[in-house]
């Protein structure tokens, strides 16, 4: 199963102002950038339904010129939900009830079906009267064009065009020009990683896809085609860290995120003798000495 809601939120918290800057330009350039404050998660009970709820991101800003800060609420919605206008309103009504700040509510729908209009206001009125008019800013992912953003020289396009509308015959090209889009944009390794992990957990391609992929990465100018196939090199190896803690996680439980950390940087013929000596391991202090010993 795919983890939307931690992808997502990833990837927004680490490009948060490009996100901004892609999606809600005005608020982008009115922020000061070294206020930028991430606060910890909010958990509500929906009332409604008597379920938990979690707000996928929260920051508190400085908008340049006002004493005031604001807060800038960001949530990631994978599923078309009956009501959730509803929802986001009781976000909204108690993150201003507790912070007395004015709140910048915006969703993500990252969803692949329906590619209807989802609604983004709620509104409570009567025939007289109109009590209630909220609006949250809707990117609705799967009614964008891909092509709108590929001259954008941002990592949030670079990653968020997987999860446009594509037709089928047009995703191996998407996923090369997202790669392209990224090998321009020369950021730092775990930054590319985050990015190209994105694009290939959301375009996964079968093998006649995968020829029209490589065909397409021919067309790119040799310097970027050298940089795009580091990446995609990059991918096959973590694939294979990622078989290797599978393999573990089968032989002897769950594996320890401080130890999937260590495993994921191991140099590739550590990897390899780790891949070789795994069926020798019986508990997790096998597998700890062993990685104790390759220092």
């Amino acid at each position: 199963m795919i983890d939307h809601d931690r992808l997502f939120k990833e990837l927004i918290s680490t490009f948060f102002i490009e996100f901004l800057e892609l999606f809600a330009p005005e608020i982008a350039t009115a922020i000061a950038l070294d206020s930028i404050r991430f606060l910890q998660q909010e958990y509500f009970v929906d009332l409604t339904s008597g379920e938990e709820k979690i707000i996928d991101l929260l920051a508190e800003v400085q908008l340049l010129g006002e004493d005031a800060a604001i807060l800038i609420h960001v949530e990631a919605q994978s599923s078309s939900e009956t009501n959730f206008t509803r929802r986001m309103f009781f976000y909204f009504a108690r993150l201003y009830q507790k912070y007395v700040q004015r709140v910048y509510p915006i969703v993500v729908f990252s969803f692949d079906d329906p590619h209807r209009e989802e609604p983004h206001q709620h509104i409570v009125q009567f025939p007289n009267l109109k009590v209630l008019e909220f609006n949250f800013a809707s990117i609705q992912l799967n009614r964008l064009n891909w092509r709108s953003f590929l001259d954008q020289a941002n990592p949030v396009a670079a990653a968020l065009m997987s999860k446009m509308r594509i037709a089928v015959e047009d995703r191996p090209r998407v996923k090369a020009e997202c790669l392209r889009l990224l090998a321009t944009l020369r950021l730092d390794p775990a930054r590319t990683r985050l990015i190209s992990g994105f694009v290939d957990t959301y375009l996964k391609l079968n093998s006649q896809e995968q020829q029209v992929f490589q065909a397409e990465i021919a067309r790119i100018e040799p310097v970027e085609r050298e940089e795009i196939m580091e990446i995609v090199t990059s991918w096959m190896e973590q694939g294979s860290r990622q078989v290797i803690i599978r393999q573990l996680t089968s032989l002897l439980g769950e594996i320890p995120t401080s130890l999937q950390n260590t495993i994921e940087n191991l140099p590739n013929e550590k990897l390899e003798s780790l891949a070789l000596a795994l069926l020798r391991f019986r508990t997790l202090n096998d597998l700890e000495i062993w990685l104790q010993e390759q220092h």
